[in-house]
């Protein structure tokens, strides 16, 4: 059966699930997630899925890059890898490894700008034994000289090969310029500097602030009874301390709006040319209803029938044109992203532009193509329900950048969206707002081309910001 075939199939069995899941998600989703809040503030989530014999035990916390004053920057990220270290039920170095191997676990974290999680994945009958080594790793790190020094040496070989990158600094001075002032709080892999001189000491306030109940959720999700990892919950972590609210006693600077239009022109040894603009999006948590409209609004104009397509892609001027919001608390990045060749750079330009004006325009979305989005983007969620080691990721991590209503209510807000909501959104966001406009190229093509920073702004828009390459 051809790859075609099997997902028209995937597809329709999704959709006959939907009315159950997208139609009215909040009502199924409440029948399949157990939640219970433990004394110290640790909130435990259990979704029991009996398809095949696997449990995923995660914890998440409200940490990663938001929280990284300068002299922080990258350190959520070393935290991360210090996590699957020595800690003190397991004090000998290759302790936890060696508890994780006999428990069957197959584990990882993963640090991004509003959250860090911790997760493995065990054959069910060891469930309890995944609790309890996540809840030594999680309540009692020991942070040892030798193995910070180790680790130190990996997380710098992953700078090393981010910064070998084409794209890697093009991104990074994109997101300087989104977020003046505010860069190593949207910086997760940091600044080489901090990493290589950190401390056990810098671990531990981290520890300290962040990882608390009260700022953590412990999600539980596949063959597993509710019940049961309530009890083992109670055991394992019940006595972990509740600590200060971390954002009560040091509270994340807000994202402030951007003043002006910038633009860059970045050089590197790319046949190709990348174009990137960039408007600083919705607050989750401040403006909700925009997120939506946002999710919905970028569906509409990544459709390949969209007239957004067709007047930029089916033209030839683009090789190909996304648009995306990220959904975050601190102002998460709206991002229009199109690879076109030298040759039609400027025509290329011109006529993003005039379609970027055009975005509020009334009419430029109808109801039946919105239709059509949503019910795709709900029947991807569907599929994500239905994988629960999947969902236990999507679960943490909208527990962390939102909170679990903001999940549980989401297909049924999405499917409300009208044309006039996303209108409303294009001209909050994007149309007319201050934005950052890049271009990745050669060296020379740009010399050829005569390219400057100063092309990339709009008629009447601000002069590049001080130190804009021109």
């Amino acid at each position: 059966m051809n790859g075609a075939r099997r997902f028209i199939l995937a597809a329709a069995a999704a959709v006959a699930w939907l009315p159950a899941v997208a139609g009215a998600q909040r009502a199924e989703l409440e029948k399949l997630i157990k939640r219970r809040v433990l004394p110290n503030g640790l909130e435990v989530i259990v979704v029991e899925s009996h398809g095949v014999p696997l449990a995923t035990v995660e914890i998440d916390v409200r940490n990663g890059a938001f929280t990284q004053s300068p002299e922080y920057a990258g350190l959520a990220h070393m935290y991360e890898h210090m996590f699957f270290k020595a800690s003190r039920d397991y004090s000998d170095p290759e302790g936890f490894v060696n508890r994780a191997s006999a428990l069957g676990a197959i584990f990882n974290g993963t640090t991004s700008e509003e959250r860090v999680n911790y997760y493995m994945t065990v054959p069910a009958d060891s469930v309890r034994g995944a609790l309890q080594l996540v809840a030594a790793s999680v309540r009692a790190p020991l942070f040892r000289q030798d193995e910070l020094e180790r680790e130190r040496q990996v997380v710098l070989g992953e700078y090393d090969r981010n910064e070998s990158s084409p794209g890697f600094e093009f991104q990074n001075e994109m997101t300087r310029r989104l977020y003046p002032g505010q860069y190593s709080r949207k910086n997760t892999i940091g600044d080489r500097d901090v990493i290589r001189t950190v401390t056990p000491d810098k671990m531990r306030v981290i520890q300290q602030k962040y990882y608390v109940p009260n700022n953590s959720a412990l999600i539980v999700t596949g063959d597993v009874t509710p019940d049961s990892v309530f009890k083992y919950a109670e055991q394992y972590y019940g006595q972990w301390a509740r600590g200060a609210d971390p954002f009560a006693a040091d509270p994340v600077p807000p994202i402030a709006p951007l003043a002006k239009n910038d633009a860059l022109v970045s050089e590197a040894p790319v046949s190709a040319v990348l174009v990137m603009l960039q408007w600083q999006g919705p607050s989750v948590r401040r403006d909700p209803a925009a997120t939506y409209a946002a999710d919905v609004f970028s569906d509409a104009l990544n459709s390949p029938s969209s007239g957004f397509q067709e007047r930029l892609v089916d033209s030839g001027l683009f090789q190909g044109v996304t648009v995306n919001y990220y959904t975050l608390n601190q102002a998460g990045p709206i991002t229009i992203s199109a690879q076109t060749t030298p040759d039609k750079l400027k025509r290329a330009l011109a006529a993003l532009e005039a379609e970027v004006q055009r975005l509020d325009d009334p009419g430029y979305f109808s109801a039946r193509e919105l239709g059509d989005v949503k019910a795709q983007r709900a029947t991807e969620t569907a599929f994500g329900i239905e994988r629960a080691s999947g969902l236990t990721h999507t679960i943490g991590f909208w527990w962390s950048v939102a909170d679990l209503e903001y999940f549980m209510g989401y297909v049924d807000n999405m499917a409300k969206q009208t044309p006039a909501d996303l209108q409303r959104y294009a001209q909050r966001y994007i149309v007319g707002k201050p934005r950052v406009s890049g271009v990745l190229i050669s060296p020379t093509d740009r010399q050829a081309l005569n390219l400057s920073a100063a092309d990339l702004l709009r008629s009447g828009g601000a002069a590049p910001a001080e130190g804009a390459r021109v």
